[in-house]
């Protein structure tokens, strides 16, 4: 759990930067591109921390004799 937390925390960061830089670019306003590098990122941290959660949960079932889907088809462990 502490390296999911701590792999969402430096991705949010990483994707704060990345959302100002290419709002300010395309904006050319850094009131504007805040605005944007701010609330993208925050949803974006939430679908990351969702989607890390799914997998671990997906591997963790694969591991006890599950199955984990891939693309449309079943990979067994």
């Amino acid at each position: 759990m502490k390296k999911t937390v701590a792999k969402t925390l430096t991705y949010s960061v990483m994707h704060l930067i990345v959302a100002f830089t290419v709002a300010y670019v395309l904006t050319r306003d850094w009131r504007a591109a805040l605005a944007i590098g701010m609330v993208e990122p925050l949803f974006q941290t939430v679908a990351f921390a969702l989607h890390e959660r799914a997998w671990s949960r997906a591997e963790a079932r694969a591991a006890h004799g599950g199955t984990l889907a891939v693309a449309s088809r079943s990979v067994t462990s």
